[in-house]
């Protein structure tokens, strides 16, 4: 077998001690890498009902055979954990050449438990596992301790996963950064980290990464490479993802003002098109990739100067329209804010939004906000507020528990507005004028997810009557869910889906090429199935229902306002009836439990005996 090295690293943080796990060709030919293989570790070390902030909640690093070899955006790694927000599944990507590190130490995953009895670091040298005195690095920011622990190490090579303030302050949605603004963001597993006093993993690796078919496989890569510079990808170039502002404003499902609102009427003002034009500096890419996506930007001048940050639109929709905030210095400041303390954009600015709203309605005073006037727009309030989220000061520290939490404990009717789906903050597609996306969302095992479900697209590309429930959505969701974990679990990044003329074969091909095992694109498909069905048994496991697959009470009741989505609203028995669709065409039950016979079909025995029915 090349690509693999059938090696997992396990790190005990407690007893300060590291083994090997040998796994099969068929283990990994099963699970195939990234989120995949991540989730299964998880689900293997994590015990049923462990505290998601506990030593016991395993956090788990995964790559895939592609990480340092020539295949073109491959570079990227999955962790994967219990989540701190949901308490069901946490699986996120990060990017670039930590996961090439990872990869050359000789490990295909890393599971770390436990937790250090003082701030720490752990540093992987190929197969010397050592542990350090990370006081130190107290407070440092994501960036900063990257470069602090380089240098203690005295090797530039070195690659550090590290959390910021935010994780040290067990903020539910902290995240975990590499590579100077990489982050495996979402879901919270920077608290993971922090709960275990774990400041940064850092990695060396020298082994060398060979492949089965060096010739056909260089061949393959060279000519996905050529294609990836083409016109399937110009958007990601020019512009990066902030080129759906004004696309998704015209379908009238931009959020804006906490999701009040599918319209932004300075839209203009905070579009990709406006970036590159007054606030780009260059395009970079991740580590092995020919696209360069990421558009680092930057204030020159005015009452933000010096603040410089790369964004994706996920992060400008969040701290930009959805806060009401026009200011496009603004915008830069508050997501590089939350990368420097290591904190998700997307959760921080929703929960920043519900928490504007709620002093528009009157639920939380002035006095709540220790004196700032949270109104829409008000960017230096919004900055003010990620700060006060990181370091859990006065009302911050209600807002780093995120949305639901927060509404629960603030009551007066704020968890209609809470833009949540089992705790996770939603994404920046209002799920309104996308029906099938409403799918996805409810039924996400990680919450509710535009890069899981990608069952965005089909009502963005007008496949689908955007604006109609109908049960054949189930089918088109279960698919486009299985299309995303393709790329999830061979962690090619997605920018390069619309590369291939079928993704499935064509990947097949790349994985035996460098494996040398024999896939075909119908082994993947059971593969994406498998994943799927892995990732909803570690949540039935750790107490899941059907009602956790429902929607924030403001996309089931109050119509959008204005736009071309006016009217639009998911109507609850539309949705109910999507969803029972969708565990149709997954052959679940009618409430949404796996059949043991289901489980045992994807070669989950095990798993059947757990949770199966």
């Amino acid at each position: 077998m090349e690509g693999f090295f059938g090696r997992i690293l396990h790190i005990d943080l407690t007893n300060r001690k590291s083994w090997v796990q040998t796994v099969s060709e068929d283990y990994l030919k099963k699970y195939i890498g990234g989120v995949s293989l991540a989730t299964r570790l998880a689900y293997e070390n994590t015990p049923r009902g462990a505290d998601p902030l506990g030593p016991e909640n395993a956090l788990c690093f995964a790559a895939s055979a592609f990480a340092g070899t020539l295949v073109p955006v491959g570079g990227k790694h999955a962790v994967a954990a219990k989540s701190p927000l949901t308490g069901f599944i946490g699986d996120c990507l990060a990017s670039s050449y930590f996961s090439q590190s990872l990869r050359r130490a000789g490990y295909d995953g890393i599971v770390i438990t436990g937790a250090c009895d003082k701030l720490s670091y752990v540093f992987v040298d190929d197969d010397v596992v050592t542990f350090h005195d990370a006081e130190h690095l107290r407070g440092m920011h994501t960036f900063d301790t990257e470069e602090a622990i380089r240098a203690e190490l005295g090797d530039d090579a070195v690659r550090v996963s590290t959390i910021g303030l935010a994780g040290e302050k067990l903020v539910r949605f902290a995240n975990i950064t590499n590579d100077r603004g990489r982050q495996a963001g979402r879901t919270g597993l920077g608290a993971v980290m922090g709960s275990k006093k774990l400041k940064a993993l850092a990695i060396r690796g020298s082994k060398p990464i060979t492949v089965a078919d060096p010739q056909k496989l260089t061949e393959k890569a060279l000519a996905l490479s050529k294609q990836a510079k083409g016109p399937k990808t110009e958007k990601y170039r020019i512009l990066g993802t902030p080129s759906n502002v004004l696309n998704m404003n015209r379908l009238g499902v931009l959020p804006t003002r906490n999701y009040q609102s599918g319209v932004f009427e300075a839209a203009e003002k905070v579009s990709g098109e406006y970036m590159l034009e007054h606030h780009v500096e260059k395009a970079v890419s991740c580590a092995g990739c020919p696209i360069a996506c990421e558009h680092i930007t930057s204030v020159r001048d005015g009452d933000y100067a010096g603040a410089r940050t790369s964004i994706d639109y996920e992060s400008l929709f969040a701290v930009g329209p959805n806060c009401g905030v026009d200011y496009f210095p603004a915008i830069i400041k508050a997501i590089e804010t939350c990368d420097m303390y290591g904190m998700d954009t997307m959760s921080t600015g929703v929960t920043v939004s519900w928490a504007m709203e709620c002093y528009q309605r009157g639920i939380l005073t002035k006095e709540d906000f220790g004196g700032l006037e949270p109104v829409w727009g008000n960017h230096a309030a919004v900055v003010k507020l990620i700060e006060m989220i990181a370091k859990r000061e006065g009302i911050g520290d209600l807002l780093a528990e995120g949305t639901k939490r927060a509404a629960a404990k603030v009551g007066k009717g704020s968890a209609h507005f809470a833009m949540n789906v089992k705790g996770l903050e939603t994404a920046g597609y209002d799920a309104r004028g996308f029906q099938t996306f409403a799918l996805g969302c409810a039924v996400g095992t990680r919450g509710p997810c535009h890069n899981r479900s990608l069952a965005y697209e089909p009502d963005a590309k007008g496949e689908v009557d955007r604006l109609k429930a109908e049960p054949a959505r189930g089918k088109i969701a279960k698919e486009c869910e299985e299309f995303a974990a393709l790329f999830d679990m061979t962690m090619l990044c997605k920018f390069i889906r619309g590369c291939f003329k079928d993704a499935w074969a064509e990947i097949a091909e790349l994985f035996t090429l460098t494996t040398g095992l024999e896939v075909s694109a119908e082994d993947l498909k059971l593969a994406a199935e498998r994943c799927w069905n892995l990732k909803k048994a570690f949540n039935i496991r750790e107490g899941w229902s059907r009602a956790d697959d429902w929607l924030p009470g403001r996309w089931l009741h109050d119509p959008l306002p204005e736009g071309a989505s006016k009217g639009a609203v998911v109507k609850p028995d539309d949705l109910k009836m999507m969803i029972d669709a969708y565990y149709a065409a997954r052959g679940w039950t009618p409430e949404g439990m796996i059949p043991k016979a289901k489980l045992i079909e994807l070669g989950l025995e095990d798993i059947a005996e757990d949770v199966g029915v």
